[in-house]
């Protein structure tokens, strides 16, 4: 799904707000290039998985990494022009869950939102050509319930519904951001919900069974259902 965002910082841009709005196709900028970019999701398979079951993603106050990890792969862009690439999370909805008779259900209205914060890929601002070579990796986003967090940490509100979003950006200097447009690329399979702790022992084993990483569940026993 693709959203474009025309003018500076209007309403519907993805730095002005949390929602994504449908607005206007993208127009040829006033450098005459005129690219057609293409972005996929890799691990889609896993993703698919995960989100059958309701992905979880933990939220700790030091900060945790996604996993899945948010990955992709460009095409169509321009090879010599520069691209600024960001990833940011929104609410998916107005709801607060629970996680009750192994199942995720409503459990009231959404908490205010946290302050947004768009997480900008570290290699931009990158040619075309430089960005279509790699798989453009957001691994090293981390998570936080910290509403004081220092770290630029993404800052999520436990078991609530949250939507990651990639954008691409042609500009070669992060200072033009708030000017420029955005491309939005959302994919559904990416949704998941914030929590302090696993509440679905079946994300649990999914984790541990995918994620190298994941050791500390089974030392540890980290993956225990939080305690109502």
């Amino acid at each position: 799904m693709l959203h474009t965002s025309p003018h500076p910082l209007a309403p519907h841009h993805p730095l002005a707000g949390p929602h994504h709005p449908l607005v206007p196709p993208h127009h040829p900028e006033e450098d005459g290039v005129v690219d057609d970019p293409k972005v996929t999701l890799e691990g889609k398979e896993l993703w698919e998985k995960f989100h059958k079951l309701g992905t979880e993603m933990v939220i700790t106050k030091s900060g945790r990494q996604m996993f899945p990890q948010m990955k992709f792969r460009v095409s169509g862009l321009d090879a010599k022009a520069k691209y600024i690439l960001l990833l940011d999370i929104v609410a998916a909805d107005d709801y607060r869950y629970k996680f009750h008779n192994s199942r995720w259900m409503v459990a009231g209205k959404a908490d205010p939102e946290m302050p947004k914060r768009m997480y900008i890929h570290p290699d931009s601002p990158s040619s075309g050509e430089q960005w279509m070579q790699k798989v453009v990796s957001f691994h090293k986003l981390k998570l936080t319930n910290n509403i004081s967090d220092k770290h630029g940490f993404t800052i999520l509100n436990s078991m609530h519904k949250y939507q990651p979003r990639f954008h691409l950006v042609r500009a070669n200097d992060i200072l033009k951001l708030p000017y420029s447009t955005f491309r939005s690329y959302v994919f559904k399979e990416t949704e998941f919900i914030a929590v302090t702790a696993y509440q679905n022992e079946k994300i649990t084993q999914l984790k541990i069974d995918n994620n190298p990483f994941a050791k500390g569940f089974r030392d540890t026993g980290a993956g225990k259902r939080e305690k109502k």
